[in-house]
């Protein structure tokens, strides 16, 4: 449910840059999520459609850009995209990683009117 949360601010965000651009209608907006974001695009998706009603959002579109998860081996130089719950390096092993990507929640961009 934090998704209700986070939608309101990507709402807000978006109404608010949208009337510094003195823009009369937004009709895309470009959401980056990444896959251990922890967040659902079909939540926040779910919810911008609730809170964008009487706004002048509420034709937009919500567009997501996946980003995979990505880590980098503590004992090696490799950097990898895990294979399920497979979070060893594939090249040495080690369980010693650190997430280097996949964690993004960012308004990419937005398209107005």
């Amino acid at each position: 449910m934090h998704e209700l949360g986070v939608t309101e601010s990507i709402v807000n965000i978006v109404l608010d840059k949208a009337k510094t651009a003195q823009a009369s209608k937004i009709t895309q907006v470009n959401l980056v999520v990444g896959e251990l974001s922890g967040f659902v695009p079909e939540c926040i998706q779910f919810y911008f459609d609730i809170l964008r009603q009487d706004t002048i959002a509420q034709e937009a579109n919500l567009v997501f850009t996946p980003v995979p998860a990505e880590l980098r081996c503590r004992n090696c130089p490799t950097t990898f995209h895990p294979q399920d719950t497979l979070w060893s390096c594939p090249k040495c092993q080690s369980q010693s990683v650190e997430i280097v990507g996949g964690r993004e929640l960012y308004i990419e961009s937005m398209e107005v009117e």
